[in-house]
């Protein structure tokens, strides 16, 4: 199992923990977080984007002039694709661009997310998160004391003041141990759990 040291949020160590050998001691598939991501990213888009086809653009009613006679290419309608105003062929519409992962990959890719940052040494533990007042000042002076710049901090549950302590700091998010992801995982440097994160990570996850 994984032992890794415990600090208050003056910096100082206080004991040790020993963390679940399945979510933080398990084999690293970077392939599998990348498939996870992509999938992540995907969900993501908007995929808003549009373009009018012939039959949607404005005008063009009338025949522009004679089939025969008058020595011009024929045409039927001004908003036709090849007129400036016309209709775009084969352009974008709205549609999804999310897919599907299997639950499997899923819980697999987490776990190599989880283990890569213990083996890497990215991983500090908390033994809590007490912030009373919503103070930006005062989680950047507990991110000091820690050494860390960009992290991702997990807490057992969301608490309101930590939260807007937090909102406005570059390079740092805080959230709910449940909604711990893949992306989030691999976008911050280190990891940040309080003791009470840790317990509902191993409760909803292993």
């Amino acid at each position: 199992m994984p032992t890794v040291a415990v600090y208050n949020t003056a910096g100082e160590q206080v004991s040790e923990i020993q963390l679940n050998d399945k979510l933080f001691g398990a084999p690293i598939r970077s392939d599998l977080m990348h498939q996870v991501v992509l999938q992540y990213l995907a969900a993501r888009r908007a995929g808003t984007h549009k373009v009018k086809n012939r039959s949607e653009v404005a005008g063009g009613g009338r025949k522009p002039w004679r089939q025969k006679g008058t020595g011009r290419a024929r045409q039927g309608s001004t908003r036709s694709p090849q007129w400036k105003g016309g209709g775009v062929v084969f352009g974008p519409t709205p549609r999804s661009y999310a897919f599907s992962v299997p639950k499997k990959v899923r819980r697999l890719a987490l776990y190599s997310a989880l283990s890569s940052k213990v083996a890497d040494g990215k991983v500090i533990v908390l033994d809590g998160l007490n912030i009373e007042q919503p103070k930006t000042k005062d989680m950047v002076a507990i991110l000091n004391n820690l050494n860390l710049k960009k992290a991702l901090i997990l807490d057992g549950e969301k608490k309101q003041p930590a939260y807007l302590s937090t909102r406005n700091i570059e390079g740092v998010k805080y959230m709910d141990a449940n909604g711990v992801n893949v992306y989030e995982l691999l976008r911050h440097e280190h990891l940040v759990l309080t003791k009470d994160a840790v317990a509902k990570v191993e409760e909803v996850f292993a």
